[in-house]
């Protein structure tokens, strides 16, 4: 699994590391954690919180959720061992003999051991009640600064669609529409946005709106940020072909063209981002 560098969060002082898998699960750093208790020799409070029996047993349930890939036979057998003198389990190869992805370690600068957010408030509530607490308040604070930042980017994306929308408006009014009654120019809108809609989405209002009756608005209400973006573009350059007098089967056919090139581009440009982020957490 790609881990990417997403930020810290603050606890009674201490600075707590968090990465992100795909921006959808996060995993926060139970080494920075574990300094609250002890600064310096934080791995000692991680291996000791490993050899405890609730502890293996929680682990074990979070991966039988969350993991159809988890190894049951290894998990029970270092499940009959915990708790005894003689037991000893670390991070990693609890993670590589079970395949579990609830914990991986970090080596280098940073490095440390990170856990899913369900297991780190878990090992976080095992070292203080109090502690944990400010821990889940400073991450609802850094969860909250996030969906409004992606709020606000996929609303000014929106806008951005819609004031194009009306170019492409104006344009059809002017260059193909000029002979027609309002009754024909408001169904001839609605065939050029359901051009626009298949070039990028596969399908058709209708279509869209058989598939999903119960949620309101259009498909373009529901489409991702990089989607809206390239709408924006598709909607200009449909303007622009207007202008040049060509028929909407051509139209359809280069824009098509477009909504697939802008979309790889884009998800290219994402891909190396995020891989440009990961290799310099490994630094």
């Amino acid at each position: 699994m790609t881990k990417i560098k997403k930020d810290t969060i603050e606890a009674k002082g201490l600075s707590i590391q968090i990465y992100t898998e795909d921006f959808k699960n996060d995993y926060i750093s139970l080494t920075d954690i574990a300094k609250y208790k002890n600064s310096e020799e934080p791995n000692v409070v991680v291996a000791n919180w490993m050899r405890n029996y609730n502890t293996i047993e929680y682990l074990g349930i979070w991966e039988k959720l969350n993991n159809p890939n988890f190894n049951p036979l290894e998990f029970e057998g270092y499940l009959e061992q915990a708790g005894s003198n003689a037991f000893t389990l670390s991070p990693q190869k609890w993670s590589n003999s079970t395949n579990a992805i609830g914990l991986f370690v970090k080596l280098g600068r940073s490095g440390g051991t990170f856990a899913h957010k369900d297991i780190a408030f878990k090992f976080a509530s095992w070292i203080s009640a109090e502690f944990e607490l400010y821990i889940i308040k400073d991450y609802q604070r850094l969860k909250d600064d996030e969906n409004s930042r992606l709020s606000l980017e996929w609303n000014l994306n929106r806008e951005i669609s819609k004031i194009n929308y009306k170019i492409h408006t104006d344009a059809i009014k002017e260059y193909l529409l000029s002979d027609l009654s309002n009754e024909q120019l408001s169904y001839k809108y609605a065939s050029e946005a359901d051009m626009l809609n298949v070039s990028l989405f596969n399908k058709r209002y209708k279509q869209w709106h058989d598939e999903n009756p119960d949620l309101k608005g259009n498909m373009r209400d529901y489409a991702s940020i990089n989607e809206l973006l390239v709408l924006a573009n598709m909607e200009s350059y449909n303007a622009i072909l207007i202008s040049k007098g060509m028929q909407q089967k051509e139209r359809m056919i280069e824009l098509r063209e477009l909504a697939r090139t802008q979309i790889l581009s884009l998800e290219k440009i994402n891909s190396t981002k995020f891989k440009g982020l990961d290799d310099k957490s490994k630094k």
